[in-house]
């Protein structure tokens, strides 16, 4: 089976060889084009050799050309630099002495330069470097350059020293001033902003300028000094050329930005007066003034804010592409992420947002309304866009997330009654000896007595079930007191009130399951009403 195999992949596998053969023996696949190689003299480029020339690779190219120029330095002639056209290119000669040739290979194509632009930048810069080797064997203009060199580490020195002092001074007063006001500042210990730690970090925050202009001041001294001789120069340049093309750029970034920003700041300011304009309509629906089917004092302060981040959202988006560094990859990859984020994690946040913004524009429930939400009972004190807060009658007060309160039903004691106030309704149940109609006149006087109670609307008796042992009578009542009280101490006024008015009368409040009649009626006479530790209140 294999010699088979063998005999049928052997037509096939041969072009492959061929092919493969050829290409690994074909000049242009078997050796790699040659890298470019950079002529430098005293630390400054010459020009960069880009192809092989007669065979010599750039690398060597340069080094023949160091070599004829140590070889035309040492001859001692007056270094006259020459150009003298040849077929291969232009031959660049030093004292008659070739140095080396450019050829049309060397030329960076792609920035539009030509061998003749090629061979004038590299005579300039051939006859820079031959002023500067003139001037490194003058010893009157080294030591003009060492006295340069002392002169401006002096000053580097005494700016130094006026840096510090200034330093001191400017934090000292600063010092002063920030803990004189720290004293009029009132943080509760143990916070992390105290007044020793902003002290702290305003000592911090004037480093920052401080070491800054040190180190603009040490680049500017190392790059002067390094120009003040020939050798070192080139370096000088360099360290020169980067501080300002890093000025140049910032300076031309931030030009370029300046329509940008206009027009963004515009678009903000437009968003700023449409808010300003729209004030005034809602501070009169606010005060009262005016009044909408869709819009009262009730909800007019959530739909300003709706409407106002509607507005500033919009001009964001507007103004997004006008920002400075929007295109960016970094900007458009923050954007993705915070957009991730929001995404992943609103979804409960918006649900909470959609439940209040449901109850406030139903008008399920109004600030200063007493209702039961679930287990939950007491008066509406603020309703949030996330949130609801009760307070209760206990001393306590509850938040409930709006969609909690979306989810349940709600009891309102207040939407009902006539004007402001609540109802009040409570439950009990007496045996079937007892006269309904006694029983009804007994809860109507204790609701009178109750102070609060209103007797217009007058208080209702209801007989809600006629249980296998008693009926249960229901009184429902309407309460506004004179004074700001919470329900439930109403409510325990009126407790109070049904059972004295059942005593006083010998009706007794028992209704367990029914097995027979006590021996005694379970009552408490009015002698036992103040039982110690119980006083009696003074007429």
């Amino acid at each position: 089976m294999l010699p088979l195999l063998h005999r049928l992949a052997r037509p096939a596998l041969t072009p492959l060889l061929a092919l493969g053969i050829l290409l690994a023996c074909a000049p242009g696949f078997a050796a790699d084009t040659p890298a470019s190689a950079t002529l430098s003299i005293m630390n400054r480029e010459v020009v960069q050799f880009r192809a092989p020339l007669l065979g010599a690779s750039p690398q060597q190219r340069v080094a023949r050309s160091e070599q004829a120029l140590k070889e035309a330095v040492a001859r001692g002639g007056k270094l006259e630099l020459s150009v003298q056209p040849t077929p291969a290119g232009n031959s660049i000669l030093l004292d008659k002495l070739l140095l080396f040739t450019l050829q049309p290979d060397d030329v960076d194509k792609l920035s539009g330069e030509t061998l003749e632009t090629l061979t004038t930048e590299t005579l300039r810069r051939l006859e820079q470097i031959r002023e500067e080797n003139r001037e490194s064997r003058n010893l009157e203009l080294l030591l003009r350059g060492l006295a340069w060199v002392l002169g401006e580490t002096a000053i580097y020195a005494l700016i130094l020293w006026f840096l510090l002092r200034s330093r001191r001074w400017v934090s000292t007063r600063l010092m002063r001033a920030a803990a004189r006001q720290s004293e009029h500042l009132k943080i509760i210990p143990g916070e992390l902003l105290q007044p020793r730690r902003l002290l702290d970090l305003l000592g911090k925050a004037l480093a920052v300028p401080y070491w800054g202009a040190i180190a603009l001041l040490a680049y500017t001294w190392l790059s002067t000094v390094l120009a003040q001789f020939p050798y070192t120069r080139a370096w000088g340049e360099r360290l020169s050329d980067f501080l300002i093309g890093i000025v140049i750029t910032l300076s031309q970034g931030i030009l370029r930005a300046i329509p940008d920003l206009v027009i963004a700041a515009c678009m903000f300011l437009i968003a700023h007066a449409v808010v300003r304009i729209l004030r005034p309509f809602f501070d009169r629906i606010a005060a009262g003034s005016d009044s909408y089917s869709w819009l009262d004092a009730e909800t007019v302060r959530p739909t300003r804010n709706i409407v106002t981040g509607i507005i500033w959202i919009f001009a964001l988006v507007m103004a997004y592409p006008y920002l400075p560094g929007s295109n960016s990859e970094a900007f458009k990859g923050v954007s993705v992420l915070l957009g991730l984020m929001i995404s992943l994690g609103a979804s409960s946040v918006v649900g909470q947002a959609a439940s209040g913004l449901i109850l406030m524009y139903t008008r399920t429930l109004r600030r200063g309304e007493y209702v039961r939400i679930g287990e939950h009972e007491g008066t509406i004190v603020e309703m949030g866009i996330f949130n609801t807060r009760l307070r209760t009658g206990r001393g306590s007060e509850i938040t409930l997330p709006n969609s909690l309160i979306v989810g349940h039903s709600t009891t309102n004691y207040s939407r009902t009654v006539k004007g402001a106030g609540f109802v009040i309704d409570t439950a009990v149940t007496i045996g079937y000896d007892t006269p309904w109609r006694q029983v009804e006149a007994m809860l109507i006087e204790a609701a009178t007595r109750t102070n609060g109670i209103l007797t217009e609307p007058r208080p209702a008796v209801f007989q809600t079930a006629l249980s296998d042992f008693y009926p249960e009578y229901t009184l429902v009542c309407q309460a506004v007191p004179s004074a700001p009280r919470p329900r439930a101490e109403v409510l325990s006024e009126l407790h109070a009130n049904i059972q004295d008015v059942f005593n006083e009368y010998g009706v007794q409040i028992m209704s367990p399951h029914y097995l027979g009649d006590p021996a005694s009626d379970k009552l408490v006479p009015p002698a036992r009403w103040y039982a110690a530790p119980a006083r009696q209140p003074e007429a």
